[in-house]
């Protein structure tokens, strides 16, 4: 039994062919995510909806043309961002992604920027209902952004761009999963929070039904072949699913963002971002912590010379793992890797040079620590009491470099499950269409 699934990420959309009998991940596909649209305003970040539904299209029918028996398209999308589509699910809208800034931007005249009216808009209760989700690229924020210009059309749904993916490929109206409505809905009772909406002047909108992961929201019709699809999930949910974190455990991923997770069986709000999980639960987590995107950063300005150069360091992450194993500490230098807006500030810094300890090894090692030392502490937002006894840590980083996966070890003193490198969101994938076929 063989079902498809699709992952449409920010740098790829990519698919696997499920085998639910082996429950493993049998063939990969992918296309590059579409560009932003040019010659927007500054920090504007928009991208053609028509060019993502080709993608997503183009990977879908590859893989379908391998597998002949396919019996489900399951899809997992990134979160945040906004498409606006009218009664018949055409676009009025192209998706306005997750990573815009257009609400840091302070309103002439205005005293604070559209994301911070937003947020003093809501009462405390109201924002720990809607999961203490805002981010710049919130559709939430976006959605107010548009109403405060006159641009938000009476009567148009929002959706995550998943979900219209979804939507354009079964030919039927969106519905949306409740790990997608990420900072939309009253977590107490799960369904939209129309009293936030009123709030943020976003109260005439349509929003879509919700929709569960067990049950098709559609069929897609393709290679002369018609297959049940399932809601879009979101991506992050999906991940930390493929790798199976359980009750007890803290999970830490360090890929290009970081993030800290947890499971809760009921919703137990904290000084953290908390989100729908499957069967009811929910995850208490704290994203955007500085990882890979800031590391780049690094490696970037250590290789500038050699580019101006014309040379090109093919082997420089491998080159810095192996100067970070040199020795066990900084060499008194410090680094903190916050060169974005992150969960640990947007002011990044170097500190504590000397002539003598300024090198690769040493500038590595400051920041490993410095990520260690935000996981530690963005943990501690999760929950008063911890009730973890295990980290799962997953992400290519901790995997390419030896010295960072020590660090979170001396941090936590706990148990830790390594999981190795994989497709863990179409993992995800992977294991909620092998419950809902086998109930395994």
């Amino acid at each position: 039994m063989r079902s498809i699934a699709i992952d449409i990420g920010s740098s790829s959309i990519k698919g696997g062919v499920l085998d639910l009998e082996r429950a493993l991940v049998a063939h990969t596909e992918r296309t590059p995510f579409p560009d932003p649209v040019p010659d927007l305003a500054p920090g504007f970040h928009e991208v053609d909806v028509d060019a993502i539904v080709q993608g997503a299209r183009k990977v879908l029918i590859s893989l379908l043309r391998r597998t002949p028996d396919a019996r489900g398209l399951r899809i997992a999308s990134q979160m945040g961002g906004v498409v606006l589509v009218d009664a018949r699910g055409r676009p009025l809208t192209r998706y306005l992604s997750w990573r815009d800034q257009r609400t840091l931007q302070p309103d002439a005249g205005a005293a604070a920027p559209p994301l911070q009216a937003l947020r003093e808009s809501w009462t405390d209760a109201q924002f720990e209902q809607l999961g203490k989700e805002l981010k710049p690229g919130s559709t939430s924020a976006l959605l107010n952004w548009l109403a405060r210009r006159g641009q938000l059309p009476a009567g148009a749904m929002p959706v995550t761009i998943g979900d219209y993916v979804l939507a354009a490929l079964c030919a039927a109206p969106p519905r949306m999963h409740r790990t997608n409505a990420i900072g939309l809905l009253d977590l107490r009772s799960g369904d939209w929070h129309h009293e936030a909406f009123a709030a943020a002047r976003i109260a005439g909108l349509r929003w879509p039904e919700l929709a569960g992961e067990e049950e098709p929201v559609g069929q897609v019709v393709a290679e002369g072949r018609r297959i049940d699809a399932f809601a879009a999930i979101g991506d992050q949910q999906a991940a930390l699913f493929g790798i199976e974190l359980g009750p007890t455990e803290l999970s830490i991923n360090a890929s290009t963002g970081s993030q800290v997770s947890q499971v809760t069986s009921t919703f137990q709000p904290g000084d953290c971002q908390s989100r729908c999980w499957f069967g009811g639960k929910f995850l208490n987590t704290v994203t955007h912590i500085p990882a890979g995107r800031s590391l780049a950063v690094l490696e970037s300005l250590l290789t500038e010379l050699p580019r101006a150069a014309g040379i090109e360091i093919a082997d420089s992450w491998r080159l810095i793992a192996a100067a970070t194993e040199v020795s066990s500490d900084a060499g008194g230098l410090a680094c903190d890797l916050g060169f974005f807006a992150s969960a640990m500030g947007d002011r990044g810094r170097i500190e504590g040079i000397t002539t003598e300890n300024l090198t690769v090894g040493n500038l590595f090692r400051a920041a490993f620590d410095f990520m260690a030392d935000s996981y530690l502490a963005c943990s501690r937002r999760l929950a008063a009491t911890p009730s973890w006894t295990r980290l799962a840590v997953s992400g290519g980083l901790v995997q390419a470099f030896p010295a960072l996966r020590q660090r979170i070890a001396d941090r936590f003193l706990l148990p830790m499950r390594e999981v190795p490198e994989q497709e863990e969101t179409l993992m995800g994938l992977l294991k909620l269409a092998r419950a809902a076929a086998t109930g395994v």
